[in-house]
C-alpha cells in the first residue's frame, strides 16, 4: 500500500484547508484510514479515522466540530477538511492505512500545515 498525502499549506487562524490522501494497492485487509499529526517537539497524535466501507468516522476531542473526514472509494482517496484552524493545529499531518486487525501498517509522507496567528 502506498499513500500520498497532499494539501498542506500556510493559512491564517480561522481559515480552512483540505488534506487529501491517495491510497494505492489497498487489499481486503484494508479497514480504514487514519489521520495523525506531529507538532515540533511533541509526540505524534491521533486526529481522525474513517472506515472505507460505510464511512464511519472517529475524531480526537480537540478537532470535533472543526475537522471532517471523508472518503471517495472510487478514487481510493480520503480527505480531511479542516475548518476554524488554530495556531495549535500547526503540525505535519500524516495519513495511515489501518488494517482490520487495528494496526497502522503504512504511512504517508506527511504534509505540513502551518497556522499563523
Amino acid at each position: 500500500v502506498q499513500l500520498q498525502a497532499s494539501g498542506g499549506g500556510l493559512v491564517q487562524a480561522g481559515g480552512s484547508l483540505r488534506l487529501s490522501c491517495a491510497a494505492s494497492g489497498r487489499t481486503v485487509s484494508s479497514y480504514a484510514m487514519g489521520w495523525f499529526r506531529q507538532a515540533p517537539g511533541k509526540e505524534r497524535e491521533f486526529v481522525a479515522l474513517i472506515s472505507w466501507n460505510v464511512g464511519n468516522t472517529y475524531y480526537a476531542d480537540f478537532v470535533k466540530g472543526r475537522f471532517t473526514a471523508s472518503r471517495d472509494n472510487a478514487k481510493n482517496t480520503v480527505y480531511l477538511q479542516m475548518n476554524s484552524l488554530k495556531p495549535e493545529d500547526t503540525a505535519v499531518y500524516y495519513c495511515a492505512h489501518a488494517t482490520m486487525a487495528g494496526q497502522y501498517d503504512y504511512w504517508g509522507q506527511g504534509t505540513q500545515v502551518t497556522i499563523s496567528s
